[in-house]
């Protein structure tokens, strides 16, 4: 039992809560954890965002489960990617042993073996989940460059082509699509096409065209296509638990820029589909943003202060946001900042950089007279974490060193077998099972050059004058395809209508 006064009883006073809240685990102090000293985290202060850090094997994923199952229990519909597929045990009850029988009862916990709603997807095919895509159009030209690894230049003429898909109503839903825009535009027609707006350089779509033909043979071309994600099935209660959405991406490890970048699309697609909400409760979906150094990797300035902005806005869509690396010095610092929850597992100091790392990693966290963390980040055992929140008043609590609870799901993989059964039971399999292959830019194009009169046929003296500057032949005659109308879900636009973008050059529907 806690003594009134004594450090572990008021470092515990910060973490009381009046509304609901997420039982973390119990404060140590030299050594000893108190388990009348709850570390908990308020529901309603979730979409303040968080971090989760610390090295390879000392607890983060176990972490990521624990806070998981809580809020799916809560009704909290939560996003995971599951890049070692460790998180697939979230379906099925965990099984009691010694080691978790002796947590739960240092913690007072009542310990049961518990199964939470579960569902798996995968970027494209080829994965263990059903298979999930984003048209081209809707990833937008900013997002696509991050994948494709494009400098300012080449991103700025990437939006030029998409600025003229857009205006013609052109569907770019697969790779191909956009390689048939990019050909065309780079034809004597397209530079006419493009006169008043600019032009594309040869040299320049030399470039994206091999970014794009790289992307094509590491399996990217697998992702982009219909049938798209709709961004209201990440949102999803069964039985009144939220469901755990999964994205198994044990097979783009070797693509890191593209389940990144596609994670970002993601949350820019939940800023733009969900109403705003202001201060909830208890947020409407948690989204845990793993390996989060990748994103920021060779990141451009304008792209990081697009990320900044999103991580700021979405909190009133009621979403909240955790990015999960190994350092708190991966995050920019204007991202780190907006941060409120911060659960920090043991640190490594072997190296100099090292410890540079570890002495910034304390100046993100508050002074306390409890603990030197420099000693205790190196000192921390597995399933434990250094640990500050915001209370419900909007205060940082005071550092906890915390020993964490044990998830109540399975801790490890279910197998392949389980995974492929419930993927094949699920109505999104159904969903999004099939890829869908609909008229769009390329057989657009390709129809346009087919009917045009070959070059011998063409009167010599008199060449035939560029196309009007809104060219409504062609526009009229898109008009009437019933394929092209059923164009409103995927682009978001009518034909002939610009579509309107979002921070990412994303489309907003």
């Amino acid at each position: 039992m806690t003594e009134q006064g004594s450090p572990a009883s008021e470092i515990a006073a910060g973490y009381a809560s009046e509304g609901a809240a997420l039982e973390l685990g119990a404060v140590v102090i030299d050594g000893q954890v108190d388990a009348a000293a709850a570390v908990r985290l308020p529901l309603a202060t979730l979409n303040r965002h968080g971090l989760v850090a610390g090295a390879t094997g000392t607890g983060k994923t176990k972490t990521l489960q624990l806070i998981s199952e809580q809020l799916s229990a809560a009704g909290v519909p939560v996003v995971l990617a599951d890049v070692k597929g460790d998180l697939s045990g979230l379906a099925a009850a965990g099984e009691a042993n010694d080691k978790v029988t002796k947590r739960a009862q240092e913690l007072g916990d009542d310990w049961a073996g518990t199964a939470f709603p579960t569902q798996f997807l995968s970027l494209g095919t080829g994965g263990k989940g059903s298979p999930i895509r984003a048209t081209i159009t809707s990833f937008g030209p900013v997002l696509l460059s991050k994948v494709l690894g494009l400098n300012e230049t080449q991103e700025s003429t990437l939006g030029l082509i998409f600025h003229w898909a857009d205006q013609r109503g052109l569907a770019l839903l697969d790779t191909k699509d956009l390689r048939s825009v990019i050909t065309h535009l780079t034809s004597d027609e397209g530079k006419e096409d493009l006169k008043g707006i600019g032009g594309v350089s040869a040299a320049t779509a030399g470039v994206i065209l091999r970014s794009l033909s790289n992307l094509e043979a590491q399996g990217g071309e697998d992702f982009f296509g219909e049938p798209e994600l709709d961004v209201h099935d990440l949102m999803r209660q069964h039985e009144g638990k939220g469901v755990v959405t999964l994205l198994e991406l044990d097979n783009l490890q070797a693509k890191p820029a593209l389940f990144s970048t596609f994670l970002m699309w993601l949350l820019a697609e939940l800023f733009e589909e969900l109403p705003e909400e202001g201060d909830l409760d208890q947020p409407k979906l948690v989204f845990f943003f793993d390996e989060a150094h990748l994103l920021f990797n060779d990141a451009s300035k304008a792209f990081l202060e697009r990320i900044e902005q999103t991580v700021k806005l979405i909190r009133s869509k009621g979403v909240g946001v955790f990015f999960c690396t190994q350092l708190p010095t991966d995050i920019p610092n204007n991202v780190l900042s907006q941060l409120g929850a911060r659960i920090q597992h043991a640190l490594r100091a072997f190296t100099p950089d090292d410890q540079a790392a570890l002495a910034k990693t304390v100046k993100t966290y508050p002074k306390t007279k409890f603990y030197e963390l420099d000693t205790a980040l190196t000192s921390l055992g597995i399933g434990e974490a250094i640990v500050t929140v915001l209370s419900e008043r909007g205060a940082p609590t005071p550092v906890a060193w915390t020993r964490l609870r044990a998830p109540r799901s399975k801790m490890g993989s279910i197998g392949a077998e389980a995974v492929a059964a419930a993927v094949a039971s699920s109505d999104l399999h159904a969903k999004y099972g099939e890829t869908i292959d609909r008229e769009s830019a390329y057989e657009k194009l390709a129809a346009k050059v087919a009917a045009a009169p070959p070059p011998e046929a063409a009167p010599e003296a008199a060449p035939e004058p560029p196309p009007a500057k809104d060219e409504p032949g062609f526009i009229e005659s898109a008009m009437k395809n019933p394929a092209v109308k059923s164009f409103m879900r995927s682009a978001a636009s009518a034909l002939g209508r610009e579509i309107t973008r979002g921070l990412f050059g994303n489309r907003r529907r």
